[in-house]
Parts: structure tokens; C-alpha cells; sequence
């Protein structure tokens, strides 16, 4: 055999070493704990989205800034959303917005954490604006529920309290516990 005969099946046999060295290591750096269900199924920026209940009636509308949605979790998760909640009377009356969120499908609940600001569309709403650390809202029922700090703000008072029950439907909202507050007669 002639040196560049040897050359050649040196040259094409140290390519198929590498090229089977490559695919090995392709098939080991599989991380079995980032599986199908860590990945999103599809994500979208600058979300617009409106859901409508049974009757085909708004129930609410979401925009986030970033969204990721996991079909096997039935879980999205949300940078920066803000919804507006439709309760029983169809008028959208609060605008609800926080740093990160996320619906489960499944129950209807969505969980809210980090600047979590409630605030009322109505300017004639007694209660103006609630804020507090983390809120679960069950869209299916419009009730909202919290065992954070709640601060509340509305027309010539301010109140401090531990933990939230609000139904949206019923119009009610109750702080549970160490409850302060001021109110400035005018």
C-alpha cells in the first residue's frame, strides 16, 4: 500500500472515531431531571388574552408581558401580568397586576406573588387599591384569598391587615386578622 492509501483510510478512520465519540456524548448530556414536563410547550411575549365563562360572557382578560405554557403540568406562568376580573354582573370592576403569576388550568386558580397591586376601575369604589405580597384568585368563583399582609386604600382611610377573603361576586372583602387602620374626616 502506498503512503497516501494509508493517509486516506487514517484520515476517514479517525473522522468515524470523533464522529461516534460526538454522538455519544449527545446521547449522555441528556439531564434526566430536565424532562418533557420542565419545558414549556409554547411561549408567547407581550400576551392579550380574554376568557369567556359558560353563558359566553367575559370572565377575564390577562396581558403579561412574557408567558409560558406546560401542556403535562396544565400550568402557565406569567412575568408581569395584569387581569381584569369580570364578576356575575359582567362589567370588568378590578384590574389586577404583580411581578409573576401563574394559572393552573385545571382548578381555574391563578397565584399572584411579588407587588401584588388590586386596584378599582370605578373611581367611586369605596376600596381603591389593595396590595399585598401574594394572592390566590379562583376565577371559577371569584374569590380571592391571601394569608399575607394586605394593605387597603380607599377614600379617606387606610387599613393594615394579616390575611384576605374577598368574593368579587358578592362584593365583599374581609381582612382576617390584626387589623389597623386610620380615617381622616374631612
Amino acid at each position: 500500500m502506498s503512503r497516501v492509501t494509508l493517509a486516506i483510510i487514517a484520515f476517514f478512520g479517525t473522522a468515524l472515531v470523533l464522529y461516534w465519540q460526538v454522538q455519544q456524548k449527545r446521547g449522555g448530556d441528556t439531564d434526566d431531571s430536565l424532562n418533557n414536563s420542565d419545558r414549556p410547550d409554547y411561549i408567547i411575549e407581550d400576551l392579550r388574552s380574554i376568557e369567556f365563562n359558560e353563558q359566553g360572557q367575559v370572565n377575564s382578560r390577562v396581558t403579561a408581558k412574557h408567558m409560558e405554557h406546560y401542556e403535562l403540568k396544565n400550568q402557565t406562568d406569567f412575568t408581569q401580568p395584569v387581569y381584569l376580573v369580570y364578576p356575575d354582573q359582567g362589567k370588568a370592576k378590578w384590574q389586577i397586576r404583580a411581578d409573576l403569576g401563574r394559572l393552573n388550568k385545571e382548578t381555574g386558580k391563578v397565584v399572584l406573588e411579588n407587588n401584588v397591586i388590586i386596584d378599582a376601575i370605578n373611581p367611586g369604589e369605596p376600596i381603591q387599591t389593595l396590595s399585598t405580597s401574594f394572592l390566590e384568585l379562583d376565577l371559577n368563583t371569584m374569590i380571592m384569598t391571601s394569608d399575607r399582609i394586605i394593605y387597603v386604600t380607599g377614600k379617606d382611610f387606610n387599613i393594615q391587615g394579616q390575611g384576605l377573603y374577598a368574593d368579587l361576586n358578592a362584593q365583599e372583602v374581609q381582612l382576617t386578622s390584626q387589623v389597623v387602620g386610620t380615617y381622616e374626616a374631612k
